[in-house]
């Protein structure tokens, strides 16, 4: 497949489409084979877990507010008396508490009323024992984040109140950087998966330098995470792993440190993002499903995943796909949401390389309303870190978007590929682009459909055969 340098598209509205694929012989076609249709399946499988009518109030088991006393047992303790007494709520009153690694149960609800902060612990020794968890999408035993669960049901994290996680420059955010360890730990885990050493063996907390994630349901079914304020993560904010149906709704987000993703889901089933707020140091959303060969070692596919009426405001994208995407990633929905930052660099943006690899299919986006963007509506980006310097194909094909506009942005289209790499049948409908400021840039790509669709830049050139129009003021 021949490689396109940069280039402008046609200016105004193109109610005729424009078909690079005419261009390529051999090229496939945009024949999309899912659509819209596929989305009330997937809702019609998401649905909360209920709970007994039952309260444990934390106090009650030894916590006291304040911020100073340390209340993990206490917390714990109720969870397991609330779990073995078939489940109900776990209340956290107002007030502070100062709290380590909380591990949920099954049929637990962790509920945080109105004012009442759980506040965790700067001190990494507060998150052992280690834990099965995933750093980067590398399956290791590591600190326990913050908030985690691991093979268990029914399960919630719901109410008012805040998580505030303590980190900051000299918190937790300073292991990572130019010449700080995390570097060197995160490619010493990634090494041992290359060697095929098993995730029980792959030894990290301690003398290293991982940071934890801040919630994560590992291997869970029926997760509900609601309303409460998310501050100040080590890392990313909340993960669900290999879990199936998955409620994110209502949450505020507000976490600028390195590394902070919004929201992860990671190999799971049937996934609902709704009326989330989103002000992270990362993606808002990042999709993801194991990094190279531990992804395809699990073999787990990110499916059916529900993006809706969210508000994405600073990070690397609204929504990212990727860059641990080698397990794979399909059925897509993204619908109602805003986008708009002077520090929201993407609004859809696909990572990927050919040491990654994987099949991508199936992204819809419409009815978004963007603001302003650093580099471009979309990114596809398959050079991302290692680039094609791999032995396996990147493959990413069937994406519409249709009745999104933007005000402001360098380009729509950042689509960089590699020879080997597949990225096809990406469409373009109904859609207004403005105060484009930069060429559209494809290399390595294969077809692109625009139809009733405008890219106008901030200053629009004349032709050279344009006449003036007489009745022009």
């Amino acid at each position: 497949m021949p490689s396109f340098a940069a280039f402008r598209w046609n200016i105004g509205s193109l109610s005729a489409v424009v078909l690079l694929a005419a261009l390529l012989p051999g090229c496939a076609t945009l024949s999309p084979t899912a659509s819209w249709n596929a989305e009330p399946a997937i809702l019609a499988r998401i649905h909360a877990p209920e709970f007994p009518h039952k309260d444990f109030l934390i106090t009650d088991y030894g916590a006291v507010a304040g911020g100073t006393q340390d209340c993990t047992a206490a917390i714990n303790q109720a969870i397991a008396v609330c779990s073995a007494a078939d489940g109900g709520r776990v209340v956290v009153p107002k007030g502070v508490f100062l709290t380590g690694a909380i591990r949920l149960l099954s049929n637990v609800n962790l509920h945080l009323n109105d004012d009442s902060t759980l506040k965790f612990s700067p001190d990494p020794a507060k998150y052992l024992p280690l834990v099965l968890t995933r750093f980067e999408s590398t399956e290791c035993m590591n600190y326990s984040p913050f908030i985690y669960a691991f093979q268990q049901e029914n399960i919630a994290i719901t109410g008012t109140g805040t998580l505030d996680g303590s980190a900051g420059e000299n918190v937790w955010w300073d292991w990572t950087g130019p010449g700080k360890p995390a570097g060197p730990d995160s490619r010493k885990l990634v090494a041992m998966s290359d060697q095929g050493i098993p995730p029980e063996k792959r030894i990290m907390g301690g003398a290293y330098h991982l940071r934890p994630n801040f919630i994560q349901p590992n291997r869970c079914q029926n997760v509900l995470i609601e309303g409460v304020h998310i501050r100040n993560s080590p890392m990313w904010e909340v993960n669900p792993v290999l879990c199936n149906n998955v409620i994110v709704r209502g949450l505020d987000i507000l976490s600028l440190g390195p590394n902070n993703d919004g929201c992860d889901p990671e190999s799971c089933k049937d996934v609902l993002i709704e009326n989330c707020i989103f002000q992270t140091g990362d993606d808002c959303i990042a999709i993801k499903s194991g990094r190279n060969d531990d992804g395809r070692r699990i073999g787990v596919a990110t499916d059916g995943v529900i993006i809706r009426n969210c508000s994405m405001k600073d990070g690397h994208a609204g929504v990212a796909i990727g860059s641990e995407i080698s397990g794979g990633c399909r059925n897509v929905f993204i619908e109602n949401c805003q986008m708009s930052s002077p520090n929201l660099e993407r609004a859809l943006r696909f990572k990927n390389n050919a040491q990654r690899g994987g099949l991508l299919e199936n992204f819809f986006m419409r009815n978004v309303t963007i603001g302003q963007v650093k580099e471009a509506v979309v990114t596809i980006d398959f050079l991302y870190q290692e680039g094609a310097n791999g032995h396996y194909q990147a493959t990413l094909r069937n994406v519409q978007l249709e009745n999104v506009t933007c005000q402001s942005s360098p380009r729509v289209m950042y689509v960089l590929g590699y020879p080997k790499a597949v990225i096809d049948q990406i469409s373009f409908k109904d859609c207004t682009f403005k105060g484009v400021t930069s060429p559209e840039l494809l290399i390595d790509a294969g077809a692109v459909l625009l139809q009733n669709t405008r890219i106008e830049p901030q200053e629009i050139p004349r032709s050279l055969s344009t006449q003036p129009n007489p009745s022009a003021p």
